[in-house]
């Protein structure tokens, strides 16, 4: 069985989203123009998680999460952040909950967080553990999961 990359699981998320504040908005608390205040989440976020995948790229390392790592990051966004991409998925999605301005996208943004810190980063850290030792451990003693 194919594993769910998180890239596939965000997009899955947004449609969730969508058909939520379609269908089951629970509140409507934000109206337009108000709601465009989520498209700068959207951006910042997107931004992000470009930024640090671009780095694995010049780093020439893997960036599927069930693949084993071929390099360790520690410059850039990784100084700040062990996971920025997740990281920036999650803003990402906190945007498009605002932009769409109902409660209950915001159940799907605390999903994917909840799946990535459990599931995705979980498995990762794991991982990164067994290839890097001690080095990924002073690292991650050093750097916080999300911020």
């Amino acid at each position: 069985m194919q594993r769910l990359l998180p890239p596939f699981f965000f997009l899955i998320c947004i449609v969730l989203m969508v058909l939520l504040s379609t269908y089951y908005p629970v509140i409507r608390f934000l109206q337009y123009p108000w709601t465009l205040i989520g498209l700068l989440d959207l951006i910042g976020g997107v931004s992000i998680t470009v930024i640090a995948g671009a780095q694995f790229m010049r780093a020439k390392t893997n960036l599927k999460t069930f693949n084993k790592p071929d390099q360790f990051v520690t410059s850039g966004l990784f100084k700040f952040s062990r996971n920025p991409m997740y990281l920036g998925f999650a803003i990402s999605a906190f945007g498009i909950a605002l932009y769409l301005g109902a409660l209950s996208p915001f159940l799907i943004c605390v999903l994917f967080i909840v799946v990535a810190d459990r599931w995705y980063i979980a498995h990762e850290e794991v991982v990164m553990a067994e290839i890097f030792g001690e080095a990924y451990m002073d690292y991650k003693a050093k750097v916080r999961r999300w911020i």
